[in-house]
């Protein structure tokens, strides 16, 4: 939890600053949910670098609490970045950096603990979404709904290899075995894809804990619905109705119209 205090927790902040030739305005929430006692969670929001990332712990009690604390504390060192080749190239030595000291605590323990992460970068009109494990990227492009990463997930594997169908897929009994994760393997496994960010473009960077209780038509509802702090606590409230299963982190991320006169980027969040 003392990366999500020191980075969200109960923080809500705004500067009038111009950020990577672009403006941004985002937010996050993560929540223990109902049924954990603790959240392994983390999650950063730091639009003047231009970098917001979820990740998801595992491996017992405080193991995963570590495991993505430590992504999120190497990752809010990266400063700013000259151009974007140069923000992606400090993503990966932070990220690097992260996934040996999970894999020394591991040793130390002598248990496997690591954690997955979803991560948007942004720079001059450009984005970058990298991940490893099932924490999920969408994008909200004229109010229509796309996921950018792809789940490393046993269930998603039988999918793409046509041995299971999406009605069999959603009650798989190992549909949340995941196959990719920081700090697991020897070396890291990370996918990304890259675009070019459009004015009223909205990021959705969240751990498995939204996606088990909200479905993507209702998270485009949410996002297209009300600006980011408030679609972040709708969608939160929406897995605590439900049941809340799991730790749930919530990052929304929206490029702003510098066109209509407002340039302000604006980052906050909140954490329990």
């Amino acid at each position: 939890m003392r990366a999500q205090q020191r980075v969200a927790e109960e923080r809500l902040e705004s500067a009038d600053r111009q950020v990577n030739n672009a403006a941004f305005e985002s937010y996050g929430v993560s929540h223990k949910g109902c049924v954990r006692d603790h959240n392994e969670d983390s999650y950063l929001v730091e639009p003047q670098i231009g970098l917001w990332v979820v990740a998801d712990g595992m491996g017992g009690h405080e193991a995963g609490e570590v495991a993505s604390a430590s992504i999120v504390e190497h990752l809010a060192t990266i400063g700013i970045a000259s151009s974007a080749p140069d923000l992606r190239a400090r993503f990966e030595d932070r990220l690097s950096r992260a996934h040996d000291e999970i894999r020394r605590i591991s040793k130390s323990r002598g248990a496997t603990i690591g954690s997955t992460v979803a991560a948007l970068l942004a720079m001059d009109g450009r984005f970058a979404c990298l991940w490893s494990g099932d924490s999920r990227v969408y994008l909200v492009r004229n109010s229509e709904i796309s996921q950018i990463s792809r789940d490393h997930t046993e269930v998603q594997e039988l999918l793409d290899s046509g041995m299971i169908s999406e009605a069999e897929a959603e009650n798989w009994p190992r549909r949340n075995v995941i196959t990719r994760a920081i700090g697991v393997s020897d070396e890291i496994a990370i996918d990304f894809q890259q675009g070019e960010t459009l004015a009223g473009d909205v990021f959705v960077l969240a751990t498995d804990g939204l996606t088990a209780h909200v479905s993507d038509a209702e998270i485009a509802g949410a996002v297209v619905a009300a600006a980011p702090q408030a679609a972040c606590e709708s969608l939160l409230a929406m897995v605590l109705e439900r049941g809340g299963t799991d730790n749930v982190t919530i990052v929304l991320v929206k490029i702003r119209d510098r066109g209509n006169g407002s340039d302000l980027s604006r980052a906050g969040g909140r954490s329990q």
